[in-house]
C-alpha cells in the first residue's frame, strides 16, 4: 500500500490471471449477464469471435485488483473509470491488469493509466481511474 504522500507519477503496480471457464461462469451468475457470447458455445461459434468470450467487465475487474490491493492498494476509493474494449478475451487467455500514476491531484487523488494485456502483449482494455488514495 502507499499513502498518498508516498505516491510518485510514474508508479506503477500489475496484476495477472489466467481466465479460466468457472471465472466465466461465476461473474455471470454474479452478474446476470447470461449473454450467450459468455457462456453459450454453439450459440457463439458463429459470431465475429468464433467462440465464447469473457465478460469485458471481468477483465476491467483485474484493474480493480490492482487499484485496490497494490497501487495505492487497501482503503483506496474508486472514484471513476474509462474504458475501451480493444480484444476479446477468450478462457484460457491470461490477462495482465496494470496502473500507472498519470497525475497526482488535489485532497488525495489520484489519476492513473489503466491498461490489460494479453498473454500476447495485445492490448484488450485501455483506460483511466480516478481514486481517492489512502491518507498517511
Amino acid at each position: 500500500m502507499k499513502t498518498y504522500d508516498q505516491i510518485s507519477i510514474g508508479d506503477k503496480a500489475e496484476v495477472e490471471k489466467t481466465v479460466t471457464e468457472t471465472d466465466v461462469y461465476l461473474f455471470a451468475g454474479i452478474t446476470g449477464d447470461l449473454n450467450p457470447a459468455h457462456i453459450n458455445e454453439r450459440a457463439s461459434k458463429d459470431t465475429m469471435f468464433g467462440g465464447r468470450i469473457a465478460h469485458g467487465m471481468l477483465s476491467a475487474g483485474f484493474i480493480s485488483a490492482v487499484l485496490g490491493m497494490q497501487l495505492p492498494g487497501p482503503g483506496t476509493i474508486y472514484l471513476s473509470q474509462s474504458l475501451k474494449f480493444k480484444a476479446p478475451v477468450k478462457i484460457g487467455d491470461t490477462v495482465r491488469a496494470e496502473a500507472t500514476v498519470v497525475e497526482k491531484l488535489e485532497k488525495g487523488r489520484v489519476r492513473l493509466e489503466t491498461k490489460c494485456y494479453n498473454q500476447n502483449g495485445d492490448i484488450v482494455v485501455d483506460g483511466e481511474a480516478l481514486v481517492l488514495a489512502p491518507k498517511g
